[in-house]
């Protein structure tokens, strides 16, 4: 990175800085979903190499999100923003072709920017997709850079916003990616239903027409589907039937407030793409109620309360095996409901003190996002007001039955993704993403079907009320040159995909050492040094905390 692009940017963040450390202390805490957003800055010449008119990627192993088993070493040849070549042995009688060594003129083109990458003895995924992503904001992530470069410094190329920010924002935030003006992913905005920018002036939606306005809303103002709640059932048939008609995706945070008459089989039956959290399930195979029996002192305002009984579902349930839960499950199965746990938002409730002290927060997490994290009354998600290991114990109890119902869709062919929803809850962006693909594992997955949620089942899940085929989510000729690129190997154990990378004892040394983290992330054929878009992040938390030292040290405290 260009020693001078470097400085003008440090000097520009430190002014942020020290705005973010004067909205810390002077203003109260956000709701559910900050509004004040600061857009990425442009991207600079010295962030992202190419795309090239040729890039070779040689000698890697690939594992190509098809739930395929590695194989290399391999070749992949890009061309622009395209894979247009995977070769190698194990490839049936395809050897590498020499023709396309670097150096060598790409046809009708002698001009041509040709780059290699040797990656021999390192492994090649498909880039990321995460289907539940929040940008930030005021007060706890003002700047989208920030967000952006952890996500994008775990491999992360693209992200369903549900939503990013405010919608007119996200739209313009959208078209930047789409055009490699800023680091970020590729971005699919799902507005929240009934908020929106200009176009929609705060409406409310209150009949069904309302609610087919609103998609109509979302699709002339180029977002790509609905994060839907529990509507009651007229509203949610409308919403869900005009999605379709205009080629909009759908997904559904069934809230406990509505979930009583829509849950996730009755909003699958109108047509759901995507059950997100656990919402709806748990509900939709009770034993002897209809509704959740509430304690009589549950006042949902009270996020404790909330969350502590969300786990108390564990054995209200018909038992994993019997015929309701099979036919439950075979139902989601026909009718293509994609299943998005995000269970890692969820990680601090069943071991706080874990969560709290996950190696990567000093480094890596902001003051103003630690502030919103811990315990209070007005930020969502922070409820441990006065958590207990009986909460724990529930949540633990929840937790192996949930994985039950995961794994078993899974193994029935069903697609569940790997998503985070991280900004709440000790949950960083980035890391949180792996951290859930470490949890599907634990509920049973293969790393092979894990990778394989984390990429082509999210694409697939994205593209399906397109009506297109996937144009990412595998390592494949056609396809755009969305990758990972990892020194070590992920099957053996995904902690090596954590920008902290994981610990290993060096029998030759004596040793322990940290190995892993992801190299590169390539999106659009452009190559990221994900190592330096995490530095960038760790420089801008130390900016902060220097900002807010200085603001308090004038302001007398």
């Amino acid at each position: 990175m260009k020693t001078t692009d470097r400085a003008n940017r440090s000097v520009a963040r430190s002014a942020l800085a020290a705005v973010s450390a004067l909205i810390l202390l002077a203003t109260a805490a956000a709701a559910m979903q900050p509004m004040q957003m600061i857009g990425a800055p442009d991207r600079g010449p010295d962030e992202g190499e190419g795309p090239y008119d040729r890039l070779i990627i040689r000698g890697a192993t690939v594992i190509d999100g098809t739930g395929a088993p590695p194989i290399g070493p391999m070749d992949i040849v890009i061309e622009g923003n395209r894979i247009v070549d995977v070769v190698g042995v194990g490839v049936p009688q395809r050897p590498i072709d020499e023709s396309r060594r670097p150096g060598l003129a790409v046809e009708g083109n002698p001009d041509a920017v040709v780059h290699e990458i040797d990656a021999t003895g390192m492994y090649v995924l498909p880039g990321f997709v995460d289907l539940h992503l929040h940008t930030g904001g005021v007060p706890k992530a003002p700047e989208a850079e920030y967000t952006y470069k952890l996500w994008m410094s775990h491999g992360i190329t693209t992200g369903r916003g549900v939503a990013f920010g405010p919608h007119d924002w996200s739209i313009r935030e959208k078209a930047r990616s789409a055009a490699n003006e800023i680091v970020a992913p590729r971005m699919w905005v799902y507005p929240f239903t009934g908020a929106g920018g200009e176009g929609w002036s705060g409406r409310i939606i209150d009949t069904p027409e309302d609610a087919r306005d609103w998609a109509r809303y979302v699709k002339e103002s180029g977002g790509d589907g609905l994060k839907l709640n529990s509507f009651r059932p007229e509203i949610m048939e409308a919403l869900l039937d005009e999605a379709a008609q205009l080629g909009l995706g759908s997904t559904a945070h069934l809230g406990q407030m509505g979930v009583a008459q829509m849950n996730a089989l009755d909003a699958a039956r109108l047509g759901l793409g995507t059950v997100t959290h656990f919402y709806g399930l748990f509900e939709a195979l009770y034993r002897d109620y209809d509704v959740q029996p509430w304690p009589p002192e549950m006042n949902y305002n009270d996020e404790q309360h909330r969350f502590g009984q969300v786990p108390m579902q564990w054995n209200l349930i018909h038992d994993r095996g019997g015929p309701e839960w099979t036919a439950f499950l075979e139902e989601m199965l026909s009718l293509d409901v994609t299943l998005d746990p995000t269970m890692t938002a969820y990680q601090a409730s069943w071991d706080v003190d874990d969560q709290m002290y996950a190696p990567w927060h000093e480094t890596y997490t902001l003051p103003t996002l630690w502030e919103f994290y811990e315990a209070n009354r007005e930020d969502h998600g922070s409820y441990y007001f006065d958590w207990t290991t009986w909460e724990e114990v529930a949540w633990r109890d929840f937790l192996e039955v949930w994985h039950d119902l995961l794994n078993d869709y899974k193994n029935m062919g069903g697609r569940v993704t790997a998503s985070s929803d991280a900004g709440y809850i000790y949950n960083l962006m980035g890391f949180s993403t792996i951290q859930e693909m470490e949890l599907l594992q634990h509920a049973g997955f293969h790393p092979l079907e894990v990778i394989r949620a984390a990429t082509m089942h999210a694409a697939e899940t994205l593209f399906k009320p397109t009506g297109r085929p996937i144009e990412f989510g595998v390592v494949r000729r056609g396809l755009l040159a969305d990758l990972v690129i990892v020194e070590e190997n992920p099957i053996h154990n995904l902690k090596v995909l954590y920008g902290t990378g994981a610990r290993r004892l060096n029998d030759e040394t004596g040793e322990v050492e940290t190995v892993g983290g992801i190299l590169y992330t390539i999106k659009d054929g452009i190559v990221y040094d994900a190592k330096q878009l995490l530095a960038d992040v760790a420089e801008m938390v130390e900016e902060q905390k220097r900002a807010m030292t200085t603001t308090t040290t004038d302001n007398g405290n």
